[in-house]
């Protein structure tokens, strides 16, 4: 749980270019790729940490100034990458002028239980963080290389001239 305003800013800004590198490896040809029928696809899965983007904080009683319509998935992976780069400075602008370290211990009601603003912030995160691993698992599939986030992925490993860990 968060209870500095600046360590949410600080983790936000590391979390925002994880998954903007990421997202920059998608193509227009691989947003369609889906691990079953059932499944969400890897645009599905990208645009929805845009739309949370405005779903989750507003909830918590943030005024996020970013308005898409989640249903419409763009086609164009450089338009969810522009999406969420817009959304992601919306967002941590909003947290930065309307709340304050104590602001991070009120608590609202977020999807049936009581969560401090604090650990709503610290949920953000880890929602993009699920969500992007499921995203690269669809990349390797989809052929993609996918970008080292918590370390070097692969395809660094060699460029570093190194054996790709196990």
């Amino acid at each position: 749980m968060f209870r500095k305003i600046d360590d949410f800013h600080t983790a936000w800004a590391q979390e925002v270019e994880s998954t903007l590198k990421v997202f920059s490896a998608l193509t227009d040809a691989t947003l369609s790729q889906k691990v079953d029928a059932q499944g969400r696809t890897l645009g599905k899965l990208a645009w929805h940490l845009v739309e949370t983007l405005q779903e989750m904080l507003p909830a918590a009683g943030l005024d996020v100034a970013f308005h898409i319509d989640p249903a419409v998935v763009p086609a164009s992976a450089s338009e969810i990458v522009a999406g969420y780069r817009s959304g992601a400075v919306l967002l941590g602008e909003a947290v930065a002028s309307q709340w304050d370290d104590a602001a991070l211990e009120s608590v609202t009601n977020m999807y049936g239980a009581p969560w401090a603003r604090g650990y709503t912030l610290q949920v953000l995160l880890l929602h993009q963080a699920h969500h992007r691993g499921q995203m690269t698992v669809l990349m390797r599939q989809a052929g993609l290389a996918v970008p080292g986030v918590c370390g070097p992925a692969r395809e660094e490993w060699a460029a570093m001239g190194m054996q790709p860990q196990d």
